[in-house]
């Protein structure tokens, strides 16, 4: 079984893929950094999320 994630941590971390492809990556520090750079994160918890999500994302699109 996967993690649940909140439909607006997915609806986040893809639209900053689509405008931003080249701003994230399969590194999570990497993402993190990003993240914290163009979204409106309020708290790091949710910063991490999102970047985590975003990890992800991209990991299984290059599949």
């Amino acid at each position: 079984m996967g993690n649940i994630r909140p439909t607006y941590i997915k609806r986040v971390a893809v639209e900053l893929i689509q405008k931003y492809p080249e701003a994230f990556s399969d590194d999570f520090e990497a993402n993190k950094a990003s993240v914290n750079a163009l979204a409106d994160a309020t708290t790091v918890k949710m910063r991490n999320r999102i970047a985590g999500y975003a990890t992800r994302y991209r990991r299984q699109v290059e599949l």
